[in-house]
């Protein structure tokens, strides 16, 4: 088996978690509760919620040595069969990557925007989107094949040639270019405001809504829940610190998402625009900040929409690699068939995606009230990742040799800091991941 070197795991497994959640959602959620206290609220919670279920999600990869199921059944006390169905978590990644894929299309688009005229006004800006998603078929379909075409060709490559040599290039690039925008930000009047609205806490902007809130970004920031770190974990030399790693990748992670909030409000305040910009910040807001900066607004969009395409395309490339292992370990069939199954799925649930966002199709393209996009975006985001996180939590904490598990970790910590991750992964996650869930779908406010 073609093994991950450590540095090259914690940027493939750094790559899966960095994505769009980091630099456009956690900004524009943090906005719309305040700044700060959010901001402390998530850093709590993805200490004690997302690292949590991160290291668990490693050590059943590292322990099981093999794709999702396999590794489930390996590691249960008595091999049950059964829990091989908790392999369902492969295909999740596969359906948030057809419609990932759309919305990386649209990023594109704005990538080659950033080279003409950006819109001036909010009201032009917020038309021309609308034009995009619902009109312009025929853009959106070349868009999603370039994107879907690159995840395709770099996963075929392999662990070492593909996703690792990726992830070697393209996380320090991302790196350098959010640090260049960093640098300019600095420069701005406005950069002081910004720090003040990210780190100073105003706890009256906190409620329930804002607690689920941060506990989701949390969540699904670093990946869980669709098998992508549990089979990276089974690429990991077994002596590797899977902790240490784990935290690497949660530190990086979440400096990256504290950055872009950083240059966003930078960019936001300086324009006087408001902190709560919403989910238009990217596609509506921002490039008409950008126009007001004239040639200089131009090379920032590109290379702000450019540093979006990076962090997408890692995040893209760790969704398909479950199902490839899957497909591979489970049914014995090469590397690229494997990739030509999982490649057509969610190319083609991509093309649904994308049509139901249109005027011509979002009708036939409509099921329970909602388009396929969005359907897709629900049933990924609020049932299936975490019933997945659920199940990952039970069985660690019910269903695996206890003494296994404190020996892998005891090998890298004290016996104390097991016992609290123990205490964590059997009773606080399950809890609070349910309450997210029953959140998600309704049945709780």
């Amino acid at each position: 088996m073609t093994r991950f070197s450590r540095i090259g795991f914690i940027l493939a497994a750094a790559g899966s978690a960095v994505g769009l959640g980091n630099i456009w959602k956690f900004p524009y959620v943090t906005g719309e509760y305040g700044g700060g206290a959010f901001v402390i609220v998530y850093l709590l919670a993805i200490l004690f919620i997302g690292l949590t279920i991160f290291i668990a999600e490693a050590v059943i990869g590292q322990n099981g040595q093999s794709d999702v199921s396999t590794s489930f059944v390996n590691l249960s006390k008595s091999k049950n069969k059964n829990w091989k169905f908790a392999g369902f978590m492969v295909f999740t990644g596969l359906i948030i990557l057809s419609f990932y894929s759309v919305v990386l299309g649209w990023i594109l688009n704005y990538v080659f925007t950033s080279f003409s005229a950006l819109p001036t006004e909010a009201k032009v800006a917020g038309a021309a989107f609308e034009k995009l998603i619902s009109n312009d078929i025929g853009s959106l379909l070349v868009y999603h094949t370039l994107i879907a075409g690159s995840v395709v060709y770099i996963v075929l490559k392999g662990i070492k040639e593909g996703i690792e040599k990726i992830n070697l290039i393209l996380m320090p690039l991302l790196g350098l270019i959010l640090f260049g925008l960093l640098i300019y930000s600095l420069t701005l009047d406005s950069f002081s405001q910004a720090v003040s609205f990210m780190f100073s806490a105003d706890w009256s902007k906190i409620n329930g809504d804002a607690l689920l809130a941060a506990l989701g970004q949390a969540f699904f920031t670093l990946s869980l829940g669709v098998g992508t770190i549990l089979t990276y974990s089974a690429s990991l030399s077994e002596n590797t610190n899977f902790i240490k790693t784990s935290i690497s990748v949660a530190l990086v992670d979440t400096s990256i998402a504290i950055i872009a909030g950083l240059i966003i409000f930078s960019f936001l305040f300086e324009a006087g625009a408001p902190s709560a910009a919403g989910p238009g910040l990217v596609f509506i807001s921002l490039p008409v900040i950008f126009s007001g900066w004239g040639v200089l607004g131009q090379v920032i969009a590109f290379s702000f929409f450019i540093a979006l395409i990076f962090a997408g395309i890692t995040s893209a490339v760790s969704m398909i690699e479950p199902s490839l292992r899957f497909f591979i370990e489970r049914f014995n069939i090469t590397r690229a068939k494997a990739t030509l199954i999982s490649g057509t799925t969610f190319y083609i649930l991509g093309i649904v995606a994308l049509l139901s966002m249109s005027k011509s199709f979002s009708t036939e393209l409509t099921f329970f009230g909602k388009n396929a996009f969005d359907l897709m975006d629900f049933m990924t985001s609020s049932v299936l990742m975490p019933i997945a996180a659920i199940l990952t939590s039970v069985f660690l904490g019910y269903f695996v040799d206890k003494q296994t598990i404190q020996d892998k970790f005891t090998q890298h910590v004290p016996l104390a800091v097991f016992n609290i991750w123990y205490f964590l992964i059997r009773y606080i996650v399950p809890l609070a991941i349910v309450v997210l869930l029953l959140n998600k779908v309704g049945i709780i406010k």
